[in-house]
């Protein structure tokens, strides 16, 4: 795995609701460093999702251009946009999309499948690396949130995928289990990933190497952090 640069460009981008336009985020620049643990800080509308769907290929800008390792993403389309998503990016959502019916590591196999060979020695060995190598063989209904999500980590991290994207990992967790998803980023983080961290939670901030704040899709502020705050001290 290289880690990867994100470059937004003048980037803005629009909606149609009804007859109005709303206008999710409004000519952003901005540069994220390979191996950054970047949080996006902003309230509800504030386009910090937007910019996360925008990077992962899963929305398109309405103008301006997004670059990841120094390809512009906002051009790719049909095959190329699929190769893109399967192997430059890592998605962590808050609700953790889980097969019911698959164990913790079909779960992840189902994505390793897609992304290189012996996919299931790759499963186990990302669950592994997220603490849970035990639980391999249990349902989703069989583990808590946090251990659901996870697994949801390990699915993102089974590709080697240089970027991770991950909009409220912690929203549904209570704090211990919010503060071991956050160790796992970090660590993920530390080891080259990029991630890119959405919430609206200003006590996540700490943990960071660098906040961006938005609000009503500009960046309002955008600062790094000089001591990130090891993840088992944080506290909401």
């Amino acid at each position: 795995m290289n880690s990867t640069d994100i470059e937004l460009h003048d980037v803005t981008k629009t909606y149609l609701t009804g007859p109005a336009e709303v206008r999710a985020l409004d000519d952003v620049s901005i540069t994220i460093e390979p191996g950054e643990f970047v949080v996006l800080l902003g309230p509800s509308g504030s386009g910090k999702t937007t910019l996360l769907n925008l990077v992962g290929g899963i929305e398109t800008p309405s103008e301006g251009r997004v670059m990841v390792s120094g390809m512009d993403v906002s051009t790719l389309t049909g095959r190329a946009m699929t190769r893109y998503r399967r192997s430059e990016v890592g998605f962590v959502f808050q609700f953790f999309n889980l097969v019911p019916t698959l164990t913790a590591a079909e779960n992840v196999e189902v994505v390793a499948e897609l992304s290189g060979p012996d996919p299931g020695t790759r499963a186990r060995l990302a669950l592994d690396r997220v603490g849970l190598g035990d639980r391999a063989d249990h349902f989703p209904g069989q583990l808590s949130g946090g251990e659901q999500q996870r697994v949801a980590i390990a699915r993102a991290l089974v590709k080697d995928a240089p970027v991770l994207l991950t909009d409220e990992p912690t929203g549904s967790l209570d704090l211990d289990s919010g503060r071991q998803i956050l160790g796992l980023l970090r660590r993920a983080a530390d080891a080259g990933h990029t991630v890119l961290l959405v919430t609206h939670n200003t006590a996540i901030a700490a943990i960071a190497d660098r906040v961006v704040e938005l609000h009503d899709g500009r960046i309002t502020s955008d600062r790094h952090v000089e001591r990130p705050l090891p993840t088992e001290e944080v506290d909401w």
